[in-house]
């Protein structure tokens, strides 16, 4: 196996995908090494947080051994010297926290709109970008680069329900989705979120009192019993103008109050007195023609 075919299997199925598909780019190009200053990150990467566990391990891994996979890069227009990284941001941020002076890289050929595609689709396989980062990064691809749910399904290698499922968390509230992505919550805790009244209050109770996924999902499943029960119930049928019209001409008419209730199919009437000489008094009005 040729040091190319090895670099492209590393580069994951959605990046070499699109890479190898590029007209722009008929074979990957050879690697060379520049100065760690002439490099800077793509400003659309999904990505926003770069610490954590993980990459502590990645800064060990360079520390000792070095940058192994290159990092993919483009030259800016009007930029001579300086590249915009399409992937491996994390290695270059890793390769500064050590002092590496110069990095591997490989420069495709790239606009700035395919440049910040290919960045999104190679963050978004990644099993560490949080569940929001990733639904920011297919909002992104659909919004600004006409992917549909189906392309990008084929691209990264995921089902298109998944997809659909991923991007629905953006309709959490922010506080929620601010819990993603602090670690506080998981995905999993995340769309079950998606079926409750108050995702806001539960995701604090998941905080709080450590719900599993599993407490979530029971809790939506209840709250969505209770409404169906609402629903069942008979509704009371606000009035209108017309009845408070007769209401009105019924009490002039009886001498005593009126109310009428309507209901789905009909209703009633209801007349209200005071002594018994007055029940007759309203049973006389009521005879008479």
């Amino acid at each position: 196996m040729t040091e190319e075919s090895i670099g492209r299997s590393r580069l994951g199925r959605g990046l070499a995908l699109l890479i190898g598909d590029s007209p722009q780019q008929e074979s990957m190009p050879l690697q060379r090494r520049v100065a760690i200053d002439n490099l800077r990150p793509n400003p659309n990467n999904p990505r926003q947080n770069f610490e954590g566990l993980e990459f502590e391990h990645l800064v060990e891994s360079v520390r000792e051994h070095g940058i192994l996979q290159p990092i993919i890069v483009r030259t800016p227009t009007g930029t001579p010297g300086s590249y915009e990284i399409i992937a491996g941001e994390r290695r270059w941020r890793a390769a500064q926290r050590v002092g590496l002076k110069e990095v591997p890289i490989w420069t495709v050929e790239a606009d700035e709109r395919y440049s910040s595609e290919l960045a999104i689709i190679e963050n978004v396989q990644r099993s560490d970008l949080n569940a929001i980062e990733e639904a920011m990064g297919y909002a992104n691809l659909i919004e600004h680069f006409s992917r549909s749910q189906t392309e990008l399904a084929h691209i990264v290698g995921k089902s298109r329900s998944s997809i659909a499922n991923a991007l629905r968390l953006l309709n959490l509230p922010d506080r929620v989705k601010e819990f993603i992505r602090q670690g506080k919550i998981s995905a999993g805790h995340a769309r079950a979120l998606l079926a409750v009244r108050d995702p806001e209050a539960i995701a604090q109770r998941i905080i709080d009192h450590s719900l599993s996924v599993r407490d979530v999902e029971l809790i939506g499943q209840k709250e969505a019993k209770a409404e169906a029960e609402i629903s069942k119930k008979p509704q009371r049928m606000e009035k209108d103008v017309a009845l408070r019209t007769f209401e009105y001409t019924l009490t002039q008419s009886m001498g005593a109050p009126v109310t009428i209730q309507a209901r789905h199919r009909g209703g009633e009437i209801r007349i209200k007195y005071k002594t018994r000489e007055h029940l007759e008094q309203i049973c006389t009005r009521l005879k008479t023609p």
